[in-house]
């Protein structure tokens, strides 16, 4: 048997001495690594984003408010989390066409859906065939934003408050007219819950965008439009409209103090939020969506965002996936009422 002299003994013991700092120093180096790769993030939590770019599908064109919503976030989204997020604007059929798209993406965290009413809380009801499963396809990631609705008259309008308004519809039934964006859009549905719930019957004239629609109503086409916060502030500042209620919870400063529909009204429950969240493919893995659902919320909550969605005459409500569902939820069942009540169809 080979026996090593003392002398090649000693310097083995001391080139095992040496390799122990060298180890040291490589596991040290390989953690500093999986940090930069991670873009600043340790590399446990690193395994619960996506390995890519992010991409939000936007149902809508660019320069609208769910653009610039999605913009805002995505654009801090990557700032965060040191993964590039790009925007995806793909309109077309009441945001069926995005809705689709990210149904039938992978499940990976690279594609997140900017929702909103329209395609998923509102088409169930209005449609009679879709491409995808509202609940089955989905997953919650984060509720962002409420852009809400308002009930707007020109400035020389006969009705000085809604209360006379809804009194003239009751007077003279189908004679009191509203405008909307077009059929089956939540301002043409927000119209409608209005009626319903007032007991009155109102006529409906639709139009291709928010643009002609208070165009005839300055005109004195229609006696009243049901639009956005951000364009009743345009209108109100302009003294060219008069705002006779909000469809929100509180008063909304911007409004010279209108009321809400609510306090107009005497009746209650008439808070219709016009929300916008994330959602992302149905089977994309729990500790991702749960990882996505932290970030995007406090990215939401920051104070760079609230002064973005300010501007849009929006209000901030950045929670997590629970209350996003909840909303849905609560959606679906009211629309898919007064879409049966009105006997509207696509």
């Amino acid at each position: 048997m080979f026996v090593p002299s003392p002398a090649k003994a000693q310097n083995d013991a001391l080139a095992v001495q040496n390799m122990r700092p060298m180890k040291h120093t490589l596991a040290s180096m390989l953690a500093a690594l999986s940090v930069v790769a991670a873009g600043g993030i340790p590399a446990a939590q690193a395994q619960d984003l996506p390995t890519k770019p992010i991409h939000i599908v936007v149902p809508f064109t660019p320069g609208g408010a769910q653009d610039i919503v999605g913009r805002a976030i995505g654009t801090k989204l990557a700032e965060r989390i040191g993964i590039p997020v790009i925007i995806d604007n793909k309109p077309g059929a009441g945001g069926v066409i995005a809705a689709e798209a990210v149904a039938k993406a992978a499940p990976d965290g690279g594609t997140l859906l900017l929702a909103s009413g329209g395609a998923i809380s509102i088409a169930p009801g209005l449609l009679s065939k879709l491409p995808y499963d509202p609940v089955r396809d989905f997953a919650s990631v984060a509720m962002l934003v409420d852009t809400p609705m308002t009930v707007a008259v020109r400035t020389d309008s006969p009705f000085k408050t809604l209360a006379e308004l809804i009194a003239a519809a009751r007077k003279s039934p189908g004679k009191i007219s509203f405008a909307s964006t077009g059929n089956g859009t939540i301002t043409h549905l927000t119209g409608e819950y209005l009626a319903q719930r007032s007991g009155v019957k109102m006529l409906h004239v639709p139009y291709r965008g928010a643009g002609p629609a208070i165009t005839d109503v300055l005109g004195g086409q229609v006696d009243f439009i049901v639009t956005s916060v951000a364009s009743a502030e345009a209108m109100v500042t302009g003294k060219k409209m008069r705002v006779l209620g909000t469809f929100t919870g509180g008063r909304i400063a911007s409004l010279q103090g209108a009321p809400t529909v609510a306090e107009a009204t005497g009746l209650k429950g008439m808070e219709v939020p016009v929300w916008a969240g994330l959602l992302a493919p149905a089977k994309t893995p729990p500790a991702m969506l749960k990882r996505l659902e932290a970030e995007v919320v406090a990215v939401c909550q920051s104070p760079a965002i609230h002064e973005q969605f300010d501007k849009l005459g929006a209000l901030s409500l950045c929670a997590g996936a629970p209350e996003l569902d909840r909303m849905i939820k609560a959606d679906t069942q009211r629309w898919a009422e007064v879409i049966k009540q009105g006997g509207i169809q696509e």
